[in-house]
């Protein structure tokens, strides 16, 4: 295979909230308006930022994360991207040193060099510092330039440009302007679909960037090495629970079903009254607290989930999809309705993060790593069958249930991490358990 060359960076900062995303949107936003291919990624568990450069970009956004892909995959990732894109854009994940991994630990192993995005909104010279330390604290760094965001205007960035230390340049701004910043909830960033002007705000950004940095030097991604993935569930049909309540489902993940040899069926909960034809069942995370009201009035739904698990067929839950197997859920507000009553027990969202971490899960079809990140409490009856371990020394477990064939976790699977594992979560038992009308052409589109 061919070594592929592409410009590429890191967009980093000292600390979560100085503005990566709408940097990263805007840099996308105006390489694509002016004819560019870009390809952009998100280092770290994460599926809301994604959604966001997606937007901007135009193309998918899959995460790079040492500890759950490994490497080998992370390589194998940008080897791809850089044979087709003029252009690679990486966001980092909280501060640029922060983590095991870390966004630095990224820049290191996979040769990229970083643009540090600082927020000067109430600096002078200390923006000079402060890039200068991001610069010298860990040696192989390669800090490209700075880019200031939320200045006071011109006169601002004149001043933070010529704070900073010879051999490092400025490489633009962003102004203080509202209509550039992007909302929250308690996961972190809204949908772009629950965004009603996301794309005016990532168009605003990408006209509103001053002196934009001059193309990044391009770095050579060698092919990957590994093995090839066997098609273990070739003939194997999944219905992938896709819509406004469970869209939290990492790209890599079905890349790595359809791999396998699966077809994937998508259909919603909210809108769909039965499941497509499928031997097995993927239910992933997301906001079923948002929809309460939807999800319970869809007894059709409920019934077709509860049905397909007493017939036997696979189902893999994760976060958001396993509250919606619960007997009910209660929003942060108190509002409590009925879920699909497979999983024996209740849950309630709270304001309080529950946990936070990377998780190694030893399953016995093999170990898989994740993450979790929920604000919820549940209470179930049955018990776990093995806990997850937290890659953190004083992480929480998350428990693990199965019943019959159901897996259940509040753990994201990330399963490129053990693609054997994975197969092995959705392979049907003995004589494939479908369910009654034909699949739909839209249900199996990307």
């Amino acid at each position: 295979m061919t070594v592929h060359r592409c410009p590429a960076l890191l967009v980093a900062a000292p600390a979560s909230g100085a503005g990566k995303t709408t940097v990263t949107a805007a840099l996308a936003r105006r390489h694509r308006d002016r004819g560019g291919h870009v390809r952009v990624f998100k280092a770290g568990p994460d599926f809301l930022d994604p959604m966001i450069l997606e937007q901007a970009s135009g193309t998918p956004v899959y995460n790079l994360d040492l500890w759950m892909g490994g490497r080998d995959h992370c390589r194998a990732l940008l080897h791809e991207a850089a044979g087709r894109a003029d252009l690679i854009l990486v966001e980092g994940v909280m501060g640029l040193f922060d983590g095991e991994p870390s966004s630095a630990d990224l820049a290191l192993e996979l040769g990229l060099p970083v643009l540090a995005v600082i927020d000067g909104s109430a600096m002078a010279q200390s923006f000079g510092a402060v890039a200068q330390g991001l610069a010298c604290y860990r040696p192989g760094i390669s800090l490209t330039g700075v880019l200031a965001n939320r200045l006071a205007g011109e006169a601002h960035y004149r001043m933070v440009a010529d704070s900073l230390p010879p051999g490092l340049p400025a490489r633009g701004w962003l102004p203080r302007d509202e209509g550039l910043g992007l909302p929250a909830r308690h996961l972190g960033l809204f949908q772009p679909a629950d965004i009603a002007d996301c794309d005016a705000r990532i168009a605003r950004a990408a006209a509103l960037l001053h002196e934009a940095p001059a193309p990044p030097p391009a770095v050579a991604f060698p092919p990957p090495g590994g093995a090839g993935i066997p098609r273990r569930l070739a003939g194997v049909r999944i219905a992938v629970a896709r819509d406004a309540a469970f869209s939290f489902i990492y790209p890599a993940n079905l890349d790595l079903l359809r791999a396998l040899g699966a077809e994937l069926a998508f259909f919603s909960p909210l809108a769909d009254t039965d499941l497509p034809r499928a031997h097995a069942l993927y239910l992933p995370g997301g906001y079923p607290e948002l929809h309460l009201s939807r999800l319970a009035a869809n007894e059709a739904m409920k019934r077709a989930v509860r049905d397909f698990h007493a017939g036997g067929g696979p189902v893999v839950a994760e976060c958001g999809g396993m509250l919606y197997l619960l007997e009910a859920l209660a929003d942060s507000a108190g509002h409590s309705a009925a879920m699909a009553g497979v999983l024996p027990g209740t849950a309630t969202v709270q304001e309080r993060l529950a946990n936070l971490g990377l998780h190694r899960v030893p399953l016995p079809e093999g170990e898989l790593r994740g993450h979790t990140y929920h604000h919820s409490r549940m209470q179930c009856g049955l018990q776990p069958l093995i806990h997850s371990v937290a890659a953190r020394h004083h992480g929480t477990p998350e428990p693990v249930y199965r019943a019959g064939r159901l897996t259940a976790s509040y753990v994201h699977l990330y399963f490129p991490s053990n693609p054997e594992a994975a197969a092995g979560l959705f392979m049907p038992g003995g004589a494939a358990a479908e369910c009654r009308r034909p699949l739909r052409a839209a249900e199996t589109t990307p």
